[in-house]
């Protein structure tokens, strides 16, 4: 599995697991690790999630076997605090089970959908059922990957997110992670080991607050819609403080 590394090596603080959504990329966390910068006291880990970008695809796609994905990919018995969005929330609470053999001490959901319709997973099934759609032009294949993850009118580019084919231009995405399905967030959250932080943008169609709210009492993020990540990174350092709060309380007792 493809992941790019950032901030301090060493052992002077927890790993920095940025998850990102459905259809997306690492790339989306760029605003956000360079607002960091060297702040956070250890690694930033930002992978592409099996079947996205840079990382290989899976026989089957689940919750578990994308968690068993990254678990894999990390460093044996480091402890590691997530920050995930929308379906990267997800993953970090099936992380948070301890199921996984990661120590994870806290867990951020951004704008993770809490409510699905009938129709909507019917959606997802269809598409994840699509053979992959070749495009005359980069143009477009761009075009179509910035629908796909969301970020359209967001970001010009991710690069990642398309690869040259011989015939034109296809989604590095493998369509099959459409097939994920619905999460069981209570029984996620039930079974989560870990502090956990629930945060939206105060605009976010797909994650209203009050949906949230029915687990707990969410962090709103002032003027964000849902890529918050992408269009204010700043407004995500409070949350960044909640993990690393909780890592030391963890550490000091």
């Amino acid at each position: 599995m493809f992941i790019s590394r950032h901030g301090h090596d060493g052992d002077a603080g927890p790993v920095l697991l940025l998850l990102h959504g459905l259809g997306a990329t690492g790339e989306v966390w760029s605003g956000l690790v360079d607002t960091v910068g060297d702040g956070w006291p250890g690694p930033i880990l930002v992978p592409d999630l099996p079947g996205h970008g840079r990382s290989g695809g899976l026989d089957r796609y689940s919750f578990g076997s994308l968690a068993a994905g990254i678990a894999g990919a990390l460093e044996p018995g480091r402890p590691v605090v997530v920050l995930g969005h929308s379906l990267g929330g997800v993953l970090g609470l099936t992380l948070g089970s301890g199921w996984f053999g990661v120590p994870i001490p806290a867990v951020c959901g951004l704008g993770m959908k809490v409510r699905w319709a009938t129709a909507e997973l019917a959606k997802a099934a269809a598409l994840a059922a699509r053979p992959a759609t070749t495009f005359a032009t980069r143009a477009e294949a761009m075009d179509r990957a910035l629908r796909v993850a969301g970020l359209q009118g967001l970001t010009p580019e991710l690069p990642s997110a398309i690869a040259d084919a011989p015939a034109g231009w296809q989604l590095t995405l493998d369509n099959a992670a459409f097939g994920v399905g619905a999460p069981d967030l209570a029984g996620l959250l039930a079974a989560c080991r870990a502090k956990v932080v629930l945060a939206a943008g105060q605009h976010d169609p797909m994650c209203p607050a009050e949906h949230l709210a029915e687990f707990g009492a969410p962090v709103l993020l002032a003027g964000c819609g849902h890529n918050a990540h992408v269009e204010k990174p700043a407004a995500l350092r409070p949350l960044l403080d909640q993990l690393l709060q909780a890592f030391l309380a963890i550490n000091v007792q």
